[in-house]
């Protein structure tokens, strides 16, 4: 598949990922282990002379800011998180056990579940997938710094994945993932887990 090839890693840990709390669009920032994870990690080759891109949240900013080597960094708000609406704060555990079978049949929606308020998969993997097509139609590669949902969305764009059961890759939040994009919008699995240099 011919186009052009790009990477994308989550943002290092915040103290709600700890907490196994959904993020989603709250503007939470770095834990100190999470800054500390990011300065130690460095860009592998090519892609630590692509363009540096992030999501307009501050966790995704602070961990391209830190990313070896230093780069200056653009902003994208495709490449934010999936909005959770009036679950953000929550974890997936008090959500399953305040909602039973009702919460149980809108997590089996796939690429359909939608929280109150928020935003569902598919909505994400079109918006992933309209940002790529603007990737290849620029022509230029670079290296994005996202959240774990939209690039989950990116690997549905890219496998046909329909979110429901094990995704058919499993995907290291520590590691940076490497994608082709066509001007369609269509994206293909280069590399996926490929160590960040550094990383422990």
């Amino acid at each position: 598949m011919k186009g052009v090839p790009f990477a994308i890693l989550r943002h290092a840990p915040t103290e709600w990922n700890a907490l196994g709390r959904l993020q989603g669009l709250t503007d939470t920032c770095l834990s100190p282990e999470g800054e500390a994870m990011a300065r130690r990690w460095r860009l592998p080759t090519p892609a630590d002379h692509w363009k540096r891109l992030s999501s307009p949240l501050q966790r995704a900013r602070r961990t391209a800011e830190l990313l070896r080597p230093s780069a200056a960094v653009a902003v994208d708000s495709a490449l934010r998180e999936m909005s959770f609406g009036v679950w953000e704060g929550r974890t997936l555990v008090e959500l399953r056990a305040e909602g039973g079978a009702d919460f149980a049949a809108i997590e089996a929606d796939g690429l359909d579940f939608q929280p109150p308020g928020g935003e569902s998969p598919r909505t994400a993997m079109a918006r992933i997938g309209t940002w790529a097509g603007h990737i290849a139609q620029a022509g230029e590669s670079v290296v994005a710094v996202s959240h774990k949902a939209t690039i989950r969305a990116l690997l549905a764009l890219a496998t046909g994945w329909n979110m429901l059961g094990r995704p058919p890759h499993k995907l290291d939040w520590r590691s940076v993932h490497f994608f082709v994009a066509q001007d369609d919008g269509r994206v293909a699995i280069e590399r996926l887990n490929v160590p960040l240099e550094g990383a422990p």
